[in-house]
């Protein structure tokens, strides 16, 4: 009998401490009895009337991805075109049209740090499948002092991430989406 108490006493350390050494990510998929959390598909970036360059475009879209997936907001973050987006419930649409580019040059960073920085403004939307807007935003991305033109991307990035975990979003199931 104390072997027996002695097992379910080591049962119930071996829990307590599951609970503190699993990574949170790993208990991230816990629902916990809350609705479903938002997917997001990302869209590529839509140039709008300015003339920023393709590696810019790429360079936007893919720190998008990066950050969104980093932000743990979205249950998973899909690109444009994913196969596994056909049928997905909770789906998100994240739209971004450039509004306007400002060409920076490192150069005349490094020798004045006042000219010389890259400016992006973008518009982002998020919409439902059937188009509906949930979440419009402008948001500002430069490198001013030091850094590649290219850092830009980074901080638009980053800055689009945040702006969403800030918002509000309804729930998924609010709007219909459920499947």
């Amino acid at each position: 009998m104390s072997s027996r108490r002695i097992s379910l006493t080591a049962v119930a350390i071996g829990v307590a401490i599951m609970q503190f050494v699993l990574p949170v990510p790993a208990l991230a998929g816990i629902n916990d009895g809350r609705t479903p959390q938002w997917r997001i598909e990302v869209n590529p970036i839509d140039a709008g009337g300015s003339s920023i360059a393709p590696e810019f475009k790429m360079a936007m879209y893919e720190n998008l991805v990066t950050e969104l997936t980093k932000s743990t907001q979205f249950s998973a973050v899909l690109r444009s075109g994913d196969s596994g987006t056909n049928g997905v419930s909770n789906l998100l649409i994240l739209k971004t049209t450039v509004e306007s580019y400002t060409p920076g040059s490192e150069t005349k960073r490094a020798v004045t740090t006042v000219t010389g920085a890259t400016k992006v403004k973008v518009r982002s939307q998020l919409c439902t499948k059937d188009g509906q807007v949930v979440l419009e935003r402008v948001v500002h991305g430069n490198v001013r002092f030091f850094g590649g033109n290219l850092r830009a991307t980074h901080n638009l990035a980053r800055n689009v991430a945040n702006a969403l975990k800030q918002a509000t979003l309804p729930e998924p199931y609010a709007l219909g989406s459920a499947q």
